[in-house]
Parts: C-alpha cells; structure tokens; sequence
C-alpha cells in the first residue's frame, strides 16, 4: 500500500473561535431541517454528498452494530446557522478490547467520493478545525479515525491534516483508488468520439455495427418515474447473469436506482436482445456530472459485445442531450476505463490516530512503526512533562500558603 506518513506530534493548539459551536447528532434523522440546506449546497459537488445518498446507504448498507455520528460545527447566531459536518460511524462491540475504538467515514465500498459537508454561504475559518476538535474531544476518546475517498487535491485534504495534528493525533495519509474522468467543457459525443484513439474507436465501431447489423437489440434509457420497477427487474436479471458477486448489501442498488430516479438523476440504459435484458447500465446525473455507477452484462450475449453497445449509447446520450461537462468513471484502475476516459486523478485516506490512548499507540506502532514511532511516543511524553512541571511551582506556593 503506497503511504505518506506525517510521525511527528504537534502539542495540541487550543484556539478560541467564539463565533462557532461544536454539535454532535446521533442520526440523520436527529439533524435538524436547517441541515437541508447544507446538504443541498455540497450535493452541487458530488451526489455522494447529497442528503438522499446518505439517506439510502444509511437505510440498506450498514451493519449490525454499525452506530452513526454527526459532528457538526454551527454559528453562534440565535438560529445556528450549520457551517459544516462530518458524518461518520463506528461499530459498537466487544471488538473494541481488542481493535482500535475507530470512527470511519460515512462510507463503504459502494461510495466513490467522501469529504466533510462546509458551507459556501457562510464560509467560517473554524469549522473544519471545530469539527476536529469536537471529534478529538469525544467521549470515550477515539483510538483512530479514518476517512476515506478523499479528494487528494483538493484543499480540504491537507487542511484536515493539519487540523487533526494540531490536535495531537498522528496523521497518515494513504491511497485509495485512481478515478478516471472525461472533462467534455461542452464537447459533442462526436468530438469526443473522433478524440479516442484510433485503436479503442475502431474495435469499439467495429462491434457497434455488429449489434446494429444483426436487428436484434434495443435500447432504452429510463430516467423517471415511468418504467422504473420493470427496468429495475431488468438491471437485477442482467446483474445475476453476468460475471459479478452478489450483492452484500441486496437492497442498496434498487434503493438507489429509485433514489436516483425521484431526484433526477437517474440515466439507466437497458439494452434487450430479442426482448431478454442483456445489458445494463446505471449512470447518475447531477450538477452537470455524469457518473458511470455500475455496468454489467449476459454472459450469454458476450458474442454481441453489448456492454461496449450500450457505453457508447450512454455517452452519446450524456454529452448530446445532457450536456454534461464532466464523465466520471469513478474508482479503480481497468483498463475498459482508461480506453473511454482520458484524465485521471486519485482518492486517498487520512487515518489520525490517538497517542494518548494504549489502542491508539499501539496503531501508531503497527501503521507507522520503528523510529517514526519512538519519536511520536518521546514527543507526547516530552509534553506530558512539560505540562506537570508547568503546574507543579503553583502547587507549591498553594502548599506553603496552607
């Protein structure tokens, strides 16, 4: 695993920022609707910020066990106005003996982009550092904390960094995934298509006009309402015939094809072969973005080369009717992608761990190790010294005056 690590302990920056207050939630559903509005703002970057997203992946992909936690940061005012929230969870258990105490994103394998919630309406300094330092100031204290999916250049990264060091903890960063993208700025399926190269474009035509010659397919795209449950139905019989694992999570694909589907984002292209589904495809709209969230295909089709069929359908529908600016393929690093994407960033992880804690240390042992370890241990007992030798004169003094 390739990592960057960050050993050294600042001492705990105690900053007075009055204009802000730390809030913690148990639930999305204890969140107060002036929330809405945060969500809504931060949802125009990414669906995986979105209020719906979260609602969903609450409802059908967490764990027994699995305990949600909104730290949020919220204005002094009389209303409160919400600055920023950061959701996450923890799993509760007797584990807890043994492993970390660790608080994750708000994430699984099924999410491709996290990031903490700030607003652009009332943009505050201290949020993020609040949020922080209500997460570092919790009770029991968190051995760990783990956020995943993060945008590795985006600001919010090295300033979350920073934040949890100056609150002590030990930082290190990590890769997650590569994400290829397409940034079409306004370009027509047409351009984009003569853009390929030639060898992609020419075995990907190549098989477009075998499908086309044969007469046997038809596509549809449903984005509404209309047809969903029957298209749904499709989508599963497609998924179950192709070469993927089940699902663990059954009902989150459904929940959110019909989440998708009420908020307008929903692109889901169903090829049928002789009226029998043979390809599907789930793609999400939102802000002038389209994610390519899940393909699958009948093996039985293979020969048709549907799923090729039915991405360039889809690509031509997002760019020509959509006109979206940005395709996102999201993670990971096939090949398929880098063929129909030309740009790529990456997605990466922060992990904070808790010196003052023995599970704490003994993560900072395992994850960073040998002399990054000794000196993160030899800077944490430096201040604990520090900080007695500050107090002990003025015991003294009170002794003496007795």
């Amino acid at each position: 695993m390739q990592v960057a690590v960050q050993s050294a302990v600042a001492n705990p920056v105690e900053i007075a920022f009055p204009a802000v207050r730390p809030v913690t939630y148990d639930s999305l559903a204890a969140l107060p609707e002036k929330y809405e509005a945060l969500f809504a703002e931060n949802a125009a970057e990414s669906f995986f910020l979105s209020l719906p997203w979260f609602r969903n992946f609450c409802a059908t992909a967490l764990d027994p066990g699995d305990e949600l936690r909104v730290f949020a940061a919220e204005g002094a005012d009389v209303g409160g106005t919400p600055l920023a929230a950061l959701l996450t969870r923890s799993r509760r258990g007797s584990s807890w003996q043994i492993a970390p105490r660790a608080l994750h994103s708000l994430t699984n394998f099924y999410a491709s982009f996290y990031a903490p919630l700030l607003s652009h309406s009332h943009p505050s300094p201290a949020a993020l550092e609040t949020l922080v330092r209500a997460i570092c100031a919790d009770k029991p204290a968190w051995d760990a904390v783990d956020l995943k999916w993060l945008d590795a250049g985006a600001p919010v990264f090295d300033k979350l960094q920073r934040a949890f060091r100056a609150a002590g903890m030990v930082v290190q960063t990590y890769f997650s995934a590569g994400n290829w993208y397409f940034p079409a700025n306004g370009m027509s399926f047409r351009e984009y298509w003569e853009g390929l190269r030639s060898s992609v474009r020419n075995i990907a035509k190549s098989k477009n006009k075998k499908i086309e010659r044969s007469g046997r397919a038809r596509l549809e795209i449903i984005a509404g309402p209309n047809g969903l449950e029957s298209a749904i139905e499709a989508y599963e019989r497609v998924y179950a015939s192709s070469w993927k694992v089940p699902e663990p999570y059954p009902t989150f694909i459904p929940g959110l094809i019909r989440t998708s589907a009420e908020q307008g984002w929903l692109r889901l292209g169903i090829v049928r072969v002789d009226g029998e589904p043979a390809a599907a495809q789930i793609w999400i709209v939102n802000s002038g973005k389209a994610a390519i969230y899940k393909i699958a295909y009948d093996r039985r089709f293979a020969d048709l080369s549907v799923g090729s069929f039915l991405t360039t359908r889809m690509m031509e529908h997002v760019l020509d009717v959509d006109r979206v600016h940005e395709v996102d393929y999201l993670t990971g690093d096939d090949k398929y992608k880098q063929d129909w994407m030309t740009h790529r960033r990456e997605r990466w992880g922060i992990l904070a761990m808790n010196p003052r804690t023995p599970r704490g240390a003994m993560a900072i042992a395992r994850h960073v190790g040998g002399r990054a370890a000794r000196r993160v241990f030899q800077a944490v007992a430096g201040h604990s010294r520090k900080s007695s030798d500050q107090q002990e004169p003025a015991s003294k003094s009170a002794a003496s005056e007795k």
